[in-house]
C-alpha cells in the first residue's frame, strides 16, 4: 500500500514537473514569436538570414514566485530594459543594488502584490534607477514595520511622474523625500492608516491625480490644498471628512471629485466655483437638503447623491444641463421636480428606495435614460407594474393619461394562506356573507345586483346550509350530558392528549364539512388515520434549519410536527388548490378584494408561488383548536419564512380560526403563545442575518492580499466589488422583514361580531396609504375599460387571440399601437397573462384565469381516482381502453409521463382543438410545470405522439447518480477525471416547487437526460452533467442543489462549459425569491475525489472573478498536504455576475 502511494506521488511529481516544462516552453516560444513579429517584412516575407534579436524592451515576471531578482538576468537584458513587472512574487526586500544598476534605462517598475517590508540600504537602491518614470509598491507591507512609513531614499528618484503606495498600511509618509519628486502627476496612497493630510503634499505643484481614499482616520483637510492648482482629480472616500475648507473651491482644475463615505452635512460657500467639475460623489454622507452650490456647476455630467437624507430636490435642477448620470436611491425623496423632464442628455437615473408616489408629467420625454431603477417606491402613478418595464411604457402611460380621464379603481389582492384544516374556506365565506348580509340590510337590491354582476360568486345553497346548522355553545355553556366528538390531532408528535369538543346536535360529518377535518376509515381513530399518513412524503413541511455555527433560519423547537394528512379526494370538504373571487368588501367607497384561497397541501408547491406577488394583503389562518405550541413552525413559521422568500416586507395578519370550540383562556393562551414564537423566529433570524453582514464589514475592512493569502480566511480570494454587492443584499434582506400585524386575531365564524371586526381591520389595514400606496393608483380611463371588457360575462373563453383583444382596445378607445402597454401592465398586476416577449403566446392573451388556474389544478392532482374518473367520464371508453388509461394515470403519479392526447382528455372541455392543447402545453412549459421528453430541436414531430414530463411527479430514486456525484461510477471505482461541483445552500427555506421548475428549464440545454425524485442525470453535447437536490436530513444540515460534471484537468475547460449555463438558469430562477438568502459554493474537487463526507468549499463569488494572475494551485485547508487546481475554482472565463448577488 505505501509502494502505490509512493508510486503515485512520484507519478504526480513527474506531471507537475512536465507541465512546467511544457509551460516555459510555451512562454519562451511565444518570447520568440513576440520578437519575430518586431522584425520587418511581416509573416509573407521571404526567409532572410538570421539577425540579432531586437533589444528587450519589456519584460514580464509576474507571478513567478520570485524571491530575489537575477543579476544574471539584469544583466543579460537591462541594458534596454524600459518596462519591468515583477508584480504578484514573493518578494520580501528590494531587489539588490547589484542587480539594479543594470536597468538604468528603466522606465516602469511594477513591484505590487509582493511582501515587501522595508527597501534594501534604506532606499538607497532606488537611486540608480534615475530614469523611472513610474512605479508601483501597492498591496505590500511597507507600513508594518518600524515607524510605518517609506525610506528617505525614495526621493531620488527625482523623474517620477506616477507613484502607488496603496495598501500599505503606512501611518506616515516621508516629507522630505516626496517634496523633491516635483515632476510627479500621479499620486495614490488610499487604504493605509494615515492620521492626518500629509503637508509634503501641497508642495507637489505638477500633481494632476491624488487619491486619499480609505484613510478613515484623515477626517480633515488643510487650507493650503488650494496650492494643488493643477489637480484634476481628487479621491477622498471614507476618510471621515466632517467638513471641507473653502481652499478645495479654488482648484479651478478639478474636473472628478468623489467625497462619498463621509459625514459631510453641507457643501462650502464657494463650491460653485468649481466651474470644471463633471463628476461629484457625494453617496454615504449626512445632506438633508441638496447641495444648492451643486446647481452653479453647468458643466457637471455626473452626480451621485446616494445614501443621504434628501426630502426635496430643487426645481433648478434642471440648470444641470449637461447631466448624464444621476443617482438619489435610498433617501426620503417624495416629489420630483417638474424640470427633471428638462434633463435631456440623462443616461442614469437611479430613485429606488425612496417615498416617491407621483413621476412629473412629461417624464417619458427622458428616452436617452438605459439604466433606470425605481423599485421601492410607493408608486401610484404611474403604478409600480408601468414604471418598472422602463421608461418607453411611462411615456406611453403618460400618453394615455392625457387622452382620457384618470380613473382610481381600489383593488387589493387578499391572500389567505395556511395548513389544510385551517379553516380558509369557511372563513372566507363568512367574511363575504357577513358584508352582503350588511348591504341586503341596507339596500335590499344590491345583494341581487351583486349576485347578478358575481360579486360574490361564492354564495350559494352550500353555505346557507351552513348557516341553517345549529350553531356551537360556548365551552361554559355547554351541558355535560352532551356526546364527545374527537377532534384531528394537531401532531402525531403531540405529548397532550387528545383535544375533546363539543358541536352541539351537528354531526360528524356535518363537522367534517365545517372545517374540513381528515375522514376516518370505519374502525380507526383520528390517530390511526395520522399514523397511517405519517409516512407520506407530500404531507411533511420543510423543517427549520441550521448552517453551521450560525444556526440560520433554525428556529429553536422541537423537530418539526407532521402536518394534518388531507382528506380524501372527491369527499366533502376537499377543495381545489387555489380558488379566486371577487369581493366587493365596501361597496361605498368601491373597495374590491380579489381574494386568492390557497390550499394547504403540498401538491400545489409548484403553482402556489405564481400567486404571491407584493402589494398584496396576506391573512395567514391558524387552527386554534388543534394548535400545540410544539407545531409553530409547520402551522406558521414555515409560511412566514415562505412568503419573505417570495415578497419581501410583506404585510401579513394572523388569524385564529375554531375560536368558538375553545375555552376563552385556551385561546388567550395560544394567540400570546404564536406572538411570541413570532417574535422570537424574527429576532434569531435578524440576529443571524445582522452577524453574516458584519463578517462581510469585517472582510471589506481588510486588504484583499489579505484575503487572498490563504483559503481558511473569510471570504478567500473575493473581490471588494463582490462584497460590496453581498453587504447590500444583507442590508435588504435586514431592511425588508415581513410586517406583521399583531396581536393574532381570533375568530369564530359563528360569531358575527368577530367576524366583522375582523372585516374591519382588513378594511383599515388596506386603506393605509403608507401601508398600501398602490390601493390608490391611478389608470387611464381606457385601460381600466380595458380590464373591464376583457372580463365581461360573455367573454368565457380561455383565452383571446391578440386581434380580438384588439378589437376589445378599439372599445375602449386605444388604438393597436397603444394597446402593447395597457397589455403589459394587466400581465404586470396580475389580471390576465400576455408574454410579450415570447414567440408564441405573444400572439394570445390569457384573461381568463379561473379557468386556467382550473387548468392547472388538474395537474397538481395526484389522486388516482379523481384523474381516472376525469378520463372516463369524457367519453364512452370500452375495458381495454379503461385499462390502458389507467396504465397512463399510474405512470403519470409514478413518472410524470403523459402522452399529448391523454392531456387533452384531461383538459376537457377546456379546450377543444389540437391547436388549443398545444399552447396550453406552451404555456405549461413557459411556467416551467412541464417539458416536451420528445420534441425535436428543430424538425415537427411528424404525427409521432408527444409525451411530456412533469418532474413534480417524478418518485424513482436513481442511485447510479447520487454514486457519480459521490465520486465513483457504476462499478464503484474512483474517478481518474477530476470533479467539478457548484452548490447553492440554502440555510433558511429551499423555495417550494424549485426543483422541479429547474427541471423544465434546463431542457434545451441538455440531451439524454434521465430523471429521478431528487435528481437529474444528462448531458451537455458529450460531457456528463448531474443535477442533485438533497433535502435537509436534519436541524444541522440546510438545504442543498448542486450543478457536477467532470473531466480530466486539460480539458476541465468542458466541464466548466457544460455547467455554466446550468448555473445561469438556476439564477434566472432565484431572482423569482428576492427575499430568499442563500450561499454559492465551489466544492474541493480533492475532497470530493477523497469521499470526504464534508468538502472544503470555496466562495462561489469567484465564479464572477477573473483567475489570480500567477496562481496555479490553491491549498485545500481540509487537507494541507493537497493542492487544488485553479482551473478547478475559477471558471475560464468568468460570469456577468455573481452568482450570489441578487
Amino acid at each position: 500500500m505505501a509502494e502505490t502511494e509512493r508510486a503515485a506521488e512520484a507519478a504526480r511529481l513527474w506531471r507537475d514537473a512536465a507541465l512546467r516544462a511544457r509551460k516555459l516552453r510555451g512562454d519562451l516560444r511565444q518570447l520568440e514569436l513576440e520578437l519575430g513579429s518586431r522584425e520587418e517584412g511581416g509573416p509573407e516575407a521571404e526567409p532572410k538570414s538570421p539577425q540579432p534579436p531586437s533589444p528587450l524592451e519589456a519584460l514580464n515576471l509576474s507571478g513567478r514566485g520570485l524571491e530575489e531578482l537575477p543579476e544574471g538576468l539584469c544583466a543579460a537584458v537591462g541594458g534596454s530594459l524600459r518596462v519591468l513587472s515583477l508584480r504578484r512574487n514573493r518578494l520580501a526586500r528590494l531587489p539588490a543594488a547589484a542587480a539594479l544598476r543594470h536597468l538604468g534605462r528603466l522606465a516602469e517598475l511594477d513591484l505590487s502584490h509582493n511582501r515587501l517590508r522595508c527597501l534594501r540600504d534604506d532606499g538607497q537602491a532606488l537611486a540608480l534607477l534615475r530614469g523611472l518614470r513610474k512605479l508601483s509598491l501597492s498591496h505590500n507591507q511597507l507600513g508594518a514595520g518600524g515607524e510605518g512609513t517609506l525610506p528617505a531614499g525614495l526621493g531620488a528618484l527625482q523623474q517620477l511622474e506616477e507613484l502607488d503606495l496603496s495598501f500599505n498600511r503606512l501611518r506616515r509618509l516621508p516629507e522630505e523625500a516626496l517634496a523633491r519628486l516635483q515632476q510627479l502627476r500621479t499620486l495614490d496612497v488610499d487604504h493605509n492608516q494615515l492620521p492626518s493630510f500629509p503637508p509634503a503634499l501641497l508642495e507637489l505643484a505638477a500633481l494632476e491625480e491624488l487619491d486619499c481614499s480609505g484613510n478613515r482616520l484623515l477626517q480633515s483637510l488643510p487650507e493650503g490644498i488650494s496650492s494643488l492648482r493643477r489637480l484634476k482629480i481628487l479621491w477622498l472616500s471614507g476618510t471621515g471628512l466632517v467638513a471641507l475648507p473653502e481652499g478645495l473651491c479654488q482648484l479651478g482644475a478639478l474636473e472628478s471629485l468623489m467625497l462619498d463615505g463621509n459625514h459631510l452635512r453641507a457643501l462650502p460657500a464657494g463650491f460653485g466655483s468649481l466651474q470644471r467639475l463633471k463628476m461629484l460623489n457625494l453617496s454615504s454622507n449626512l445632506l438633508a437638503d441638496f447641495p444648492a452650490a451643486v446647481l452653479a456647476l453647468p458643466g457637471l455630467e455626473e452626480l451621485y447623491l446616494s445614501r443621504n437624507q434628501l426630502t426635496l430636490l430643487p426645481a433648478g435642477l434642471c440648470q444641470l444641463a449637461q447631466l448624464r448620470t444621476l443617482w438619489l436611491d435610498n433617501n426620503r425623496i417624495r416629489y420630483l421636480p417638474d424640470s427633471i423632464v428638462q434633463l435631456h442628455h440623462l443616461e442614469e437615473l437611479v430613485l429606488q428606495g425612496n417615498q416617491i408616489a407621483i413621476l412629473p408629467e412629461g417624464f417619458g420625454q427622458l428616452s436617452r435614460v438605459s439604466l433606470w431603477k425605481i423599485k421601492d417606491n410607493p408608486l401610484i402613478q404611474p403604478p409600480y407594474e408601468v414604471c418598472m418595464k422602463g421608461i418607453p411604457y411611462i411615456a406611453a402611460y403618460q400618453q394615455e393619461l392625457a387622452h382620457s380621464q384618470p380613473a382610481l379603481k381600489p383593488r387589493l389582492k387578499l391572500v389567505l394562506m395556511g395548513l389544510k384544516n385551517a379553516g380558509k374556506t369557511l372563513l372566507r365565506k363568512c367574511l363575504m356573507e357577513e358584508e352582503e348580509e350588511e348591504q341586503g340590510h341596507r339596500d335590499p337590491s344590491l345583494v341581487a345586483v351583486n349576485s347578478d354582476s358575481g360579486k360574490a360568486q361564492t354564495r350559494g345553497c352550500f353555505f346557507q346550509s351552513l348557516r341553517d346548522l345549529p350553531q356551537p355553545l360556548s365551552p361554559k355553556a355547554q351541558p355535560k350530558h352532551c356526546p364527545i366528538v374527537e377532534q384531528p390531532e394537531a401532531s402525531p408528535l403531540s405529548v397532550l392528549p387528545l383535544k375533546c369538543s363539543h358541536l352541539g346536535c351537528a354531526s360528524t360529518e356535518q363537522r367534517d364539512v365545517l372545517f374540513d377535518a381528515p375522514p376516518k376509515a370505519a374502525g380507526q381513530t383520528q390517530v390511526g388515520h395520522l399514523a397511517a399518513k405519517q409516512q407520506q412524503d407530500a404531507s411533511r413541511p420543510p423543517s427549520p434549519k441550521v448552517n453551521g455555527e450560525m444556526h440560520l433560519g433554525y428556529y429553536p423547537l422541537s423537530r418539526p410536527i407532521v402536518p394534518l394528512a388531507p382528506p380524501a379526494a372527491g369527499l366533502l370538504g376537499s377543495r381545489k388548490g387555489i380558488e379566486v373571487t371577487d369581493w366587493t368588501a365596501d361597496v361605498e367607497r368601491g373597495l374590491t378584494f380579489i381574494v386568492y384561497e390557497l390550499a394547504g397541501d403540498p401538491s400545489y408547491d409548484v403553482i402556489q408561488p405564481f400567486f404571491l406577488s407584493p402589494g398584496a394583503l396576506y391573512v395567514l389562518v391558524v387552527n386554534l383548536s388543534t394548535y400545540v405550541p410544539q407545531c409553530f413552525y409547520p402551522s406558521v413559521g414555515y409560511f412566514l419564512h415562505w412568503l419573505g422568500a417570495k415578497v419581501p416586507h410583506a404585510v401579513v395578519c394572523m388569524v385564529g380560526t375554531h375560536a368558538d370550540l375553545c375555552a376563552e383562556r385556551e385561546v388567550e393562551e395560544k394567540c400570546l403563545d404564536i406572538h411570541r414564537q413570532i417574535a422570537r423566529q424574527e429576532k434569531h433570524d435578524y440576529e443571524g442575518l445582522q452577524s453574516l453582514a458584519q463578517q462581510v464589514d469585517e472582510a471589506l475592512g481588510q486588504d484583499f492580499d489579505l484575503r487572498c493569502s490563504s483559503p481558511h480566511v473569510a471570504f478567500y480570494g473575493v473581490s471588494d466589488k463582490n462584497l460590496r454587492r453581498k453587504k447590500a443584499q444583507f442590508q435588504y434582506l435586514l431592511n425588508h422583514r415581513p410586517q406583521i400585524l399583531s396581536p393574532v386575531l381570533p375568530i369564530g365564524c359563528w360569531d358575527c361580531c368577530q367576524v366583522r371586526r375582523l372585516r374591519d381591520k382588513l378594511l383599515s389595514v388596506a386603506e393605509h396609504r403608507d401601508i398600501f400606496p398602490n390601493l390608490h393608483r391611478v389608470l387611464p380611463r381606457s385601460w381600466q375599460v380595458l380590464e373591464e371588457l376583457h372580463f365581461q360575462p360573455q367573454a368565457q373563453q380561455l383565452w383571446l387571440s391578440w386581434w380580438d383583444s384588439a378589437r376589445l382596445g378599439l372599445q375602449a378607445g386605444l388604438t393597436e399601437d397603444r394597446l402593447q402597454s395597457a397589455l403589459s401592465y394587466l400581465h404586470e398586476s396580475g389580471k390576465l397573462l400576455y408574454f410579450e416577449e415570447h414567440l408564441t403566446l405573444r400572439e394570445y392573451v390569457f384573461h381568463n384565469l379561473p379557468r386556467l388556474i382550473d387548468i392547472l389544478n388538474v395537474f397538481c392532482q395526484r389522486d388516482a381516482t379523481v384523474l381516472l374518473q376525469k378520463l372516463l367520464s369524457n367519453a364512452h371508453v370500452d375495458e381495454l381502453k379503461a385499462t390502458q388509461l389507467n396504465h397512463y394515470v399510474e405512470g403519470f403519479l409514478l413518472h410524470g409521463l403523459l402522452p399529448a392526447h391523454v392531456i387533452r382528455l384531461l383538459l376537457k372541455p377546456h379546450i377543444q382543438s389540437r391547436e388549443d392543447l398545444q399552447l396550453i402545453l406552451e404555456l405549461l412549459e413557459k411556467m416551467g410545470l412541464c417539458y416536451c421528453v420528445n420534441k425535436p430541436k428543430s424538425k415537427p414531430l411528424n404525427g409521432a405522439t408527444a409525451w411530456y414530463k412533469f418532474p413534480c411527479y417524478v418518485k424513482n430514486e436513481m442511485p447510479h447518480a447520487e454514486a457519480w456525484i459521490n465520486g465513483t461510477n457504476l462499478g464503484g471505482q474512483s474517478f481518474v477525471a477530476e470533479q467539478l461541483q457548484i452548490e447553492y445552500s440554502f440555510p433558511f427555506i429551499f423555495p417550494p416547487g424549485l426543483f422541479a421548475r429547474y427541471s423544465v428549464q434546463i431542457n434545451n440545454h441538455v440531451v439524454q437526460r434521465s430523471d429521478g425524485k431528487y435528481q437529474i442525470y444528462a448531458y451537455r453535447g458529450k460531457v456528463p452533467v448531474v443535477v442533485s437536490y438533497r433535502p435537509a436530513k436534519g436541524i444541522q444540515q440546510p438545504d442543498t442543489l448542486s450543478i457536477a460534471s467532470h473531466a480530466s484537468l486539460p480539458n476541465i475547460w468542458t466541464a466548466w462549459q457544460a455547467i455554466t449555463p446550468l448555473v445561469e438558469e438556476l439564477n434566472v430562477l432565484l431572482q423569482e425569491w428576492p427575499g430568499l438568502y442563500y450561499t454559492v459554493h465551489v466544492l474541493c474537487s480533492k475532497c470530493l475525489k477523497r469521499g470526504s463526507p464534508h468538502p472544503h468549499t470555496f466562495p462561489g463569488e469567484l465564479l464572477s472573478q477573473p483567475r489570480p494572475e500567477g496562481v496555479t494551485e490553491i491549498i485545500c485547508p481540509k487537507n494541507g498536504n493537497e493542492r487544488v487546481n485553479v482551473a478547478l475554482v475559477y471558471p475560464p472565463i468568468p460570469t456577468v455576475i455573481s452568482p450570489c448577488s441578487k
